[in-house]
């Protein structure tokens, strides 16, 4: 191998030109320069920084510092002096209210014109006397009366009507409507307190429902006429046959 001088260095011989050795050997140089600054300036930084994390260092500047006050107690409650407490006023009256209009009276009592229940009217018979003689024909009434306070209509046909005998013992005797049933229509407006009376001639013998029976003069005795208008009847009338 060939030794190479110094001179040899500074002055590159070839075919090129003097000029681009030189610039090649400029170049190689600066790059050399350049990577021996960039380590020198590493160097330091890492030294550097060995010295700022010293932890000597650090706890003197934490103990340097001066810690935060907590905050008053006035930051952190509100001052009730700010809160606004509501005022109370008087209730509101309440709004009246609306009448009502009052109900009209309903009538407890019967109304004029309508129809006469039992509670309006009364049925009695009336007998000749108080006693009447074996075998006689005694005419017989029977009434009926308006005793309400108003005018009704009352249906009083004969078919609704009858009259009956009753003994001592309870046993039924004679009824009107045994064997001569009548038959008629008959409906009238009683004023209050007009009365109504319905004759009936009895021929004084005995008779059943179905007159099928041997009619007979009924024996002396005491005995009870009742009377009877559909579904109202009469108190007992005593009659003695003497």
């Amino acid at each position: 191998m060939r030794a190479v001088s110094v001179l040899s260095v500074l002055h590159p011989v070839g075919p090129l030109p003097a000029a681009v050795y030189w610039r090649r050997r400029l170049l190689v140089l600066c790059l050399v320069l350049a990577v021996l600054g960039g380590g020198g300036w590493l160097t330091v930084a890492a030294l550097t920084g060995q010295d700022d994390a010293d932890p000597v260092a650090a706890a003197s500047t934490r103990d340097a510092a001066p810690s935060a006050a907590p905050p008053s107690l006035e930051a952190v409650v509100p001052s009730l002096a700010s809160v606004q407490v509501p005022t109370v006023g008087p209730s509101p009256e309440p709004a009246p209210e609306t009448a009502e209009p009052p109900a009209e009276p309903v009538a407890d009592g019967p109304v004029p014109g309508g129809p006469c229940s039992d509670d309006m009217i009364a049925v009695e018979v009336r007998a000749p006397g108080p006693s009447v003689a074996v075998g006689s024909k005694p005419t017989l009434d029977l009434v009926v009366t308006n005793v309400s306070p108003v005018p009704c209509v009352r249906v009083l046909d004969k078919g609704l009507q009858e009259i009956v005998l009753v003994d001592s013992g309870g046993t039924r005797v004679w009824g009107s409507n045994d064997c001569i049933p009548e038959a008629s229509s008959d409906t009238r407006t009683l004023a209050p307190g007009e009365q109504v009376a319905f004759p009936l001639v009895w021929g004084g013998r005995t008779s059943e429902p179905t007159c099928a029976a041997e009619r007979v003069p009924v024996g002396p005795g005491q005995y009870v006429l009742r009377a009877r208008l559909d579904t109202k009847t009469s108190p007992d009338a005593p009659l003695t046959i003497a």
